[in-house]
């Protein structure tokens, strides 16, 4: 068992995974998300200070909503993040689609770059090679 203390209220609780947050403020926070959500959908082109107002929440909580990805802004909305990449204005999440596809094929070139030479050894009769279970 992982006991902690609830960041938010510091009560005592299972910590299983994701925040150190009890399940009652989870819960709580999920009301509030909601609520921003809504508002946000129903406020076209609010600022952040404004919806953290009307809201009762937290900007920074505000923000990371948005770089979770969990919340996005409209078109129009005057709310806009930096890519952390290339600083580039994005609506939600912590980078921009050309930063994206760049890191997409890094990580492919990686990937390739590490694959043996002349494709699988699964089922070769290389004694130095791998050994797999049956």
């Amino acid at each position: 068992m992982n006991a902690r203390n609830c960041r938010r209220c510091g009560k005592i609780f299972n910590y299983v995974v994701g925040m150190p947050i009890c399940p009652a403020c989870k819960e709580a926070m999920e009301v509030k998300f909601q609520e921003v959500k809504e508002y946000v959908r129903e406020h076209k082109g609010v600022g952040i200070r404004e919806v953290a107002e009307a809201c009762d929440v937290d900007p920074q909580q505000i923000r990371q909503w948005l770089r979770d990805d969990r919340l996005e802004m409209t078109e129009d909305s005057a709310i806009m993040l930096n890519c952390e990449g290339c600083g580039t204005p994005i609506r939600s999440g912590r980078f921009c689609d050309k930063c994206k596809a760049q890191m997409l094929s890094g990580l492919q070139q990686v990937s390739k770059s590490m694959r043996p030479a002349g494709g699988s050894t699964q089922g070769s009769n290389d004694p130095n090679g791998p050994r797999w279970r049956s």
